[in-house]
């Protein structure tokens, strides 16, 4: 796409209903994908798709932030905003994909963490943290793709990766344009200019090392051509698994740590 875009106008593409979510690129990219529901502890939040596929016959892990297209789906995902349960229930998986030497892959979509006094009480804080801490210590590979929003805390909680990428139009960001807006001008009708200020977009971060890779859209964004774009996402997971399992696993874990220390 034109380099003239604005940073407001990847957030308008990162956010509309079109866009495809992550379960379209898990039905995509992967063979064979069995969810598995729960944290074994609370109970299951569909806000977060988690279950074993096969990458060309290769058994992997895949989670992923599942926004609704319509409003009905979207009250059922609740908006892609995961509760605590949904983290407890993706490091559930990412333990067991630990156990078995699986390759994980996740898919950050999401406005941010729910932040409801129900998600509070359940330590919503803690199973953020605890997702990170155990991602940085996972030996095995992780390869993590924003697809869309992938907004504060709620973001990184399944971000820690050894390989972190973008698409074109998806956005990556410590909260959003209006809320960034609001804290520092006290005005959350500044967010497109705010969305400039944070420099959220996938070439912005890319410069700065934030990212690895960016991953090209067909002009007015991957709803248009979603096989083109699973196509690439395919062959980069694919390669990049090739290359990070010829890595130690101790020496993949210094990496990974090393890698979000000069962050």
């Amino acid at each position: 796409m034109s380099n003239k875009i604005t940073a407001w106008d990847r957030v308008c593409l990162a956010r509309i209903a079109e866009r495809p979510k992550s379960l379209d690129y898990i039905n995509s990219i992967f063979d064979d994908f069995m969810e598995l529901h729960g944290d074994r502890l609370y109970g299951d939040d569909k806000s977060i798709v988690a279950g074993i596929a096969k990458l060309d016959n290769v058994a992997v892990t895949v989670i992923g932030e599942q926004k609704g297209k319509k409003a009905k789906e979207n009250m059922e995902r609740n908006f892609g905003m995961p509760n605590p349960e949904g983290y407890r229930k993706s490091l559930r998986l990412m333990k067991q994909a630990e156990k078995f030497n699986r390759p994980i892959i996740t898919f950050i979509d999401t406005p941010g963490a729910y932040p409801g006094m129900g998600a509070e009480e359940r330590g919503q804080g803690e199973a953020i943290a605890r997702s990170m801490m155990e991602m940085s210590k996972l030996k095995v590979p992780i390869i993590c793709v924003v697809i869309g929003e992938g907004s504060s805390g709620g973001a990184l909680a399944i971000a820690v990766g050894d390989k972190v990428v973008m698409l074109e139009n998806a956005v990556y960001s410590i909260l959003s344009p209006e809320g960034f807006a609001s804290i520092l001008y006290k005005d959350s009708s500044k967010c497109k200019e705010a969305a400039e200020s944070m420099k959220i977009t996938a070439e912005d971060l890319k410069k700065l090392k934030i990212i690895d890779k960016i991953i090209q859209e067909p002009e007015g964004g991957a709803q248009n051509n979603l096989e083109q774009v699973s196509n690439d996402l395919k062959k980069y997971i694919n390669d990049s698994i090739i290359k990070l399992k010829q890595i130690p696993k101790e020496k993949l874990i210094e990496q990974r740590y090393e890698k979000f220390r000069k962050m």
